[in-house]
């Protein structure tokens, strides 16, 4: 690691950014030029990569202290697409396309709103909406060349919205579920700090006592929020792509995916999942 005029510069294998922030996993992110800036965990970060060399332009503590962890930077993902390769050619394809693949640790509360949003939303449209959400609600935390970025707003600064006020924000039907999520995690119906170390289908559980929160939504919160590598993520559309690759296109039940991921990718299933995803997106299969 090099530490140059507030620039950190590391090689890191197996991972490009634009597959990292592009895959469906987060939403505040933007590209400029040869670099993207993204908002998280209360900050603003502009980061660029040239071939294996990732510069992140931040200090040492913060990219020790928060970077390091989102891009989960320790992890081999070297022996776990080698793992994966193994298992089918279909995975192995999707595997070696999309390589550069990382699963971000981002924050609880900012994955469960984003995917309460993102029911039947397209990326861009989820985007927008969770921008003006921040936008409206959240803290300013900082400003460059006359634009100005916030923080994902807390649930105490969102209880203040009603539901006409999310309404107004083109969150449509998902208005009543955001402002139920909000008021259970602000009154401490619900601590999502304790789900980290319960076991999957408890805290799955507990996340689906929400309303709006469906196995999807969940497992996603699970997945990129709490490091649940064992949970499948399956909503319509992945649910296509595993019949397509794997049943001859047959249709198969939710829980017959669920239970061939963990049958088949074990505690490997949500990186499985996100090299099967961001794949079958690309190639429009499963559309």
């Amino acid at each position: 690691m090099k530490d140059t005029e507030g620039q950190i510069k590391i090689i890191v294998e197996d991972f490009l950014l634009q597959h990292v922030l592009e895959c469906g996993q987060c939403f505040r992110f933007s590209s400029e030029g040869d670099s993207y800036r993204l908002v998280a965990k209360s900050k603003v970060l502009k980061v660029r990569q040239i071939g294996k060399e990732l510069t992140l332009f931040c200090s040492v503590q913060e990219y020790q202290q928060i970077w390091m962890t989102y891009f989960d930077l320790e992890r081999d993902y070297g022996e776990i697409k080698r793992l994966l390769g193994q298992k089918d050619p279909h995975l192995k394809k999707a595997v070696e396309e999309k390589h550069g693949i990382r699963i971000l640790r981002q924050e609880p509360w900012e994955m469960l709103i984003s995917f309460i949003i993102s029911q039947t939303k397209q990326i861009p449209h989820i985007k927008k909406i969770i921008e003006d959400l921040s936008n409206c609600y959240g803290t300013l935390i900082h400003e460059s060349d006359g634009q100005a970025f916030y923080a994902f707003p807390t649930p105490q600064q969102l209880r203040s919205a009603t539901e006409d006020d999310l309404r107004a924000l083109k969150v449509g039907f998902r208005a009543p579920y955001i402002w139920n999520a909000t008021y259970q995690i602000a009154h401490g119906k619900i601590q999502l700090e304790a789900l980290e170390q319960m076991p999957y289908l408890e805290a799955k559980e507990i996340l689906m006592s929400l309303n709006g929160v469906g196995s999807k939504v969940a497992d996603c919160v699970l997945l990129f929020a709490y490091g649940k590598y064992e949970v499948f993520p399956t909503d319509v559309w992945v649910k296509r792509v595993v019949e397509h690759y794997y049943f001859k296109d047959e249709q198969i039940k939710m829980t017959g995916i669920q239970t061939f991921a963990k049958e088949s990718f074990g505690d490997l299933a949500g990186f499985a999942q996100q090299y099967l995803f961001y794949h079958a997106r690309d190639n429009k299969i499963g559309k």
